[in-house]
């Protein structure tokens, strides 16, 4: 078998390459044998690549980002240089894309080129957050204690993103199974017995008379409303894309009664922890303002943030500026403002976007308690009136005939 190695020589010289061994313990002791201080080893893998770029090729998640990171912290902290680091990491990675991308970052980093510069020219995987605290932790020369912190840091954003998709997956289940049931009773229950009703000549109830109506538009006009149903979802994504569109949807995000609260606590964890990691990486306080606006993916938080950043230029503190604006809660500005009186802004909002965490957490479990009762009881209540609208023939039906 072929394994590929990291490992550093007597001098901390770095050394990479493939050695032929039956295991990977076996390949290590080999190279301890030859005076080399194994730092990674990996059985070697074919990759076939190809010249022009694939519709099929594998993405780059945001677990292999944080991945990424984590290991590059570690690297860093050994005293490995960047490009030994980035290239050993290439060597390891089964995902040709992030091979393709560490690759040449790399020979940026060989050509001169800092570090967080050469990230830089990939934002789609590395945001303006990370760019920045790579850039931080090169000027103060603590790059691997950044790194982990990085790591850390987008780990927590995952889990809570996932979290919060959690608590929205619920209600969009329950949602199509309605639907579902719905069309199947529109579709292949009410044609089967409504021709029954009409031979009969009995007078039907208007809630079966509509239901006959919804069924006939089914069943006749199937393609009418399956283009009507892509036409929503083009426009939905083409609003999406506008301005006014993404201006109706967060209003009415933060205005959900249940979830709405749910995503203003996630989106203050989110933006406090950034604007902590900001202020203790030590970045500009007005670059890290504007990075939250970045990072807070709700038009109302961001241009709050925006407001905050031109406001502080004309010298005003944070908390005076926080306290007119509703989207702020009262206690987070008083810790603002005590982080400012004692020049400990950093780590106050680092203990706030922690107790934000946990107030998600919490959040989460109430709402999916609160409502899972009120989806069944709509759903109780839709698939009861189908139910309903096709009986009431049939009880008057039976009363006819008595």
């Amino acid at each position: 078998m072929q394994f590929e190695y990291l490992a550093r020589d007597g001098s901390g010289k770095m050394q990479s390459g493939v050695i032929s061994a039956e295991s990977a313990n076996e390949a290590a002791r080999k190279l301890r044998n030859d005076g080399l201080y194994t730092l990674t080893i990996n059985e070697a893998r074919q990759v076939t690549r190809s010249s022009a770029p694939s519709i099929f090729a594998k993405r780059v998640s945001h677990s292999d980002i944080v991945y990424l990171s984590s290991q590059l912290a570690v690297m860093v902290d050994a005293g490995i240089p960047i490009a030994s680091a980035l290239a050993g990491l290439a060597k390891q990675s089964d995902n040709p894309t992030l091979q393709s991308m560490l690759e040449r970052i790399q020979q940026e980093v060989e050509s001169g080129v800092d570090f967080s510069a050469a990230l830089s020219k990939f934002p789609r995987y590395f945001d303006g957050v990370y760019v920045n605290l790579v850039k931080a932790g090169e000027v103060s020369g603590l790059l691997g204690a950044l790194l982990e912190r990085i790591a850390t840091q987008m780990r927590n954003d995952l889990e809570q993103r996932q979290k919060v998709r959690g608590a929205w997956m619920y209600p969009g289940v329950m949602m199509a199974m309605c639907l579902g049931a719905c069309a199947f009773l529109l579709t292949f229950v009410l044609p089967k017995i409504s021709p029954m009703f009409v031979a009969r000549g009995i007078e039907l109830p208007t809630p079966t008379i509509v239901m006959m109506s919804a069924s006939h538009i089914l069943t006749h006009y199937w393609w009418a409303c399956l283009l009507g149903m892509g036409g929503l979802a083009g426009f939905w994504w083409y609003a999406r894309k506008q301005w006014w569109g993404r201006l109706a949807y967060d209003w009415a995000i933060l205005r959900l009664p249940v979830l709405g609260p749910l995503m203003r606590k996630s989106i203050l964890a989110r933006t406090t922890r950034t604007f902590a990691a900001m202020l203790n990486a030590g970045v500009p306080v007005l670059d890290g303002i504007q990075l939250c606006a970045a990072v807070s993916e709700n038009v109302f938080y961001e241009q709050a943030w925006k407001d905050l950043a031109d406001k502080v230029m004309t010298g005003r503190q944070i908390h005076e500026v926080l306290e007119s604006n509703p989207l702020f809660p009262k206690t987070l500005v008083q810790m603002i403002g005590s982080g400012e009186q004692t020049g400990k802004l950093g780590m106050v909002l680092g203990r706030v976007g922690n107790y934000y965490d946990a107030e998600v957490s919490i959040a989460i479990k109430s709402a999916t308690s609160l409502l899972e009762p009120i989806m069944v009881a709509g759903m109780g209540v839709i698939v009861g009136s189908l139910a309903l609208a096709m009986l009431l023939p049939i009880f008057k039906l039976s009363s006819h005939v008595g």
